[in-house]
């Protein structure tokens, strides 16, 4: 029977937008672990939200040098929230009081809501006009995987009292929520259409 057919290449705008996209929430993911790292009194996770921060800062050059280089095209402007659930879900992890809730956050949350985008977008691309953004994609999806991993790891040694657990469950749901109430379900930035 074969494989099922894959949609052709996006067009360049299309494109553009989503790498433009990435390229914005990885920068604020990098702000902000950059900040919490910072404001945090536990070594271990400062140690951590610290080398995340620069992956982070990192994926985001990444995301840049892909986005394309066209006469009257402001790259800048391309970099910025796509669909309705990134722009407001980055503000509510912003938001986020307290090392438990931050980390619960971004790891129960927001990275593998980004994990899910970028599979997305690897099973969808079109492997000879997207072949930048394909090996781009594996190595940012390998950070945060590692990242994810790690992380979990933190989190769970922080939850030690029946208070920590609700303030980990807390911000999960009010992430979790915003994404749900602006009918996204799966990932946190939606494939374009037509």
């Amino acid at each position: 029977m074969g494989e099922p057919a894959r949609p052709g290449a996006l067009p360049l705008a299309r494109a553009a937008e989503l790498l433009g996209a990435y390229r914005w929430a990885e920068r604020r993911l990098f702000e902000l672990t950059g900040a919490w790292a910072a404001g945090t009194d536990v070594p271990s996770v400062q140690l951590h939200l610290d080398a995340v921060s620069a992956e982070h800062a990192w994926h985001a050059e990444l995301f840049a040098d892909r986005l394309p280089v066209l006469d009257g095209t402001d790259r800048e402007a391309l970099t910025r929230p796509a669909g309705p659930a990134l722009g407001p879900v980055m503000e509510a992890l912003a938001a986020t009081e307290g090392t438990v809730g931050r980390l619960a956050g971004l790891y129960r949350v927001v990275v593998p809501r980004l994990l899910t985008t970028y599979g997305r977008h690897l099973e969808l691309a079109a492997p000879v006009a997207d072949g930048p953004a394909i090996r781009a994609l594996r190595l940012v999806r390998r950070d945060e995987v590692e990242s994810l991993l790690r992380g979990e790891s933190l989190l769970e040694g922080l939850l030690v009292a029946p208070a920590d657990a609700e303030a980990a469950a807390e911000a999960q749901r009010r992430l979790e929520s915003a994404v749900v109430s602006a009918g996204v379900v799966g990932g946190l930035v939606p494939w374009p259409t037509g």
